[in-house]
């Protein structure tokens, strides 16, 4: 398992990092992923904070075993925030806002999973 509170060394790290640590079943690893004060957004669910980020996690891991890696685009970065995005396999598309902290880490502030895009008209 990873150790809490390690972060990124850059904006696009943090993809992978949530890639291996769901896939570890390492639900403590992606909650050091986000900021103290994280908002998590998933369809319905919002997750604000560590502990409500880390229930919304534990009931994932315990529905879903397997996460395909996700296609990350290039962050759009700005001093200390970096917007960054992923294709998931499924066609649906994550937006995050991450920052850097004093320590040189990033870590997500903003998590919007699945964003489904329109089908063409």
């Amino acid at each position: 398992m990873q150790q809490a509170g390690s972060g990124a060394g850059a904006p696009e790290e943090l993809a992978a990092l949530f890639n291996q640590r769901a896939n570890a079943g390492d639900v403590e690893g992606l909650v050091a992923l986000y900021e103290p004060d994280a908002v998590l957004a998933a369809g319905d669910v919002v997750a604000t904070g560590h502990a409500e980020i880390r229930r919304f996690y534990t009931d994932l891991l315990a529905r879903r075993s397997e996460f395909p890696a996700a296609t990350v685009l290039p962050p759009v970065r700005k001093g200390d925030l970096a917007l960054t995005f992923a294709t998931l396999p499924n066609g649906a598309l994550s937006v995050e806002v991450a920052r850097c902290g004093p320590e040189g880490r990033w870590l997500w502030v903003i998590d919007q999973l699945k964003v489904r895009l329109p089908k063409p008209a």
